[in-house]
């Protein structure tokens, strides 16, 4: 049963794997889906497997960041949904604690988890390292980029979903894509035929050539 408090996500352990956040040169934020775990989303990390990278993965209470739809208005989802944002600023504060910037940080999440790391990022949007959402888009009954004040200043961001979803209608992936552009970042979406409620390789190696740059960079200027 989740908590109905007003942090229910407040005191959920921090996962970590990959690099030691104080010897890595670039970090990425892994959000897990509803009904599964911090370990789960982590497991990414051996697939991904750039040198260099730390990888942090929170934990929901039971499980779940917030209890229904992500296309129900925001107001039906809280207090898990505030909640389950505080647990990622904390991470990026955690992350940026350790002398890793905003724009050497990718933010990734699968289902639920992409629909709130999107929503993270337009919330709190600044130039990333990127944003990619693996079967999710932005929270709420409609999107609305007006209501999102600042600039994500050309951070690339990749969306990625199968074209029949059951989860995660087209349109809501397209509407995300348009307000994430609209907010600046350098957008990309991509439909996958008849693909389950998953994540696929041809999402993998995009997410690699987003991560690859962060460590070159680093080790060019050293």
């Amino acid at each position: 049963m989740i908590s109905s408090d007003h942090s229910p996500h407040q005191n959920q352990p921090v996962l970590a794997a990959g690099e030691k956040l104080d010897k890595a040169q670039a970090a990425m934020l892994m959000v897990h889906g509803r009904g599964a775990s911090a370990q789960d989303i982590l497991s990414l990390s051996t697939e991904l497997d750039i040198p260099g990278f730390a990888y942090l993965a929170p934990q929901a209470a039971a499980g779940t960041w917030y209890p229904y739809r992500f296309l129900e208005p925001v107001e039906v989802n809280e207090p898990w949904l505030s909640s389950a944002l505080r647990q990622l600023e904390k991470v990026t504060d955690i992350i940026q604690q350790a002398g890793i910037p905003a724009e050497r940080t990718i933010l990734l999440g699968f289902s639920q988890g992409a629909c709130l790391a999107v929503e993270f990022a337009a919330r709190n949007a600044q130039r990333y390292g990127g944003v990619v959402a693996l079967s999710g888009g932005l929270i709420g009954a409609q999107v609305d980029a007006s209501q999102y004040p600042a600039n994500l200043a050309g951070t690339p961001v990749f969306l990625g979903c199968s074209d029949v979803d059951p989860h995660i209608p087209q349109q809501r992936v397209k509407e995300t894509a348009q307000a994430l552009q609209t907010l600046g970042g350098d957008v990309s979406y991509k439909f996958y035929k008849g693909m389950g409620h998953t994540v696929n390789q041809d999402e993998l190696d995009h997410v690699r050539e987003m991560m690859i740059p962060l460590v070159k960079e680093q080790n060019n200027n050293r």
